[in-house]
């Protein structure tokens, strides 16, 4: 009896670590938008290319745009941090 007990609390402790560890789809970032309609902005973010949101929004009086997370995120680029260098007394 002992070792059904302490079996069946190993592989409920091993289901619940694998539920821990997935990530949600939700977390990525898709390219593209289905945008307007029932959606606020930006919209349903959930498509890689633009054929496959054009595929969906088809007959839905809805239309397709860039993520704008996902397209201005990318671009910001660090510039070096300049040091000011004193200026010489003359």
């Amino acid at each position: 009896m002992r070792k059904t007990q302490l079996a069946l609390l190993t592989l409920c402790a091993t289901v619940l670590a694998g539920f821990v560890t997935i990530t949600p789809a939700a977390a990525r970032d898709y390219p593209w938008c289905a945008q307007g309609g029932e959606y606020d902005y930006p919209g349903e973010c959930a498509y890689s290319t633009y054929e496959q949101c054009q595929a969906s929004v088809s007959g839905r009086l809805l239309y397709c745009d860039r993520n704008p997370r996902f397209a201005y995120g990318q671009q910001q680029i660090r510039q070096p941090h300049r040091r000011a260098r004193p200026v010489a007394p003359y």
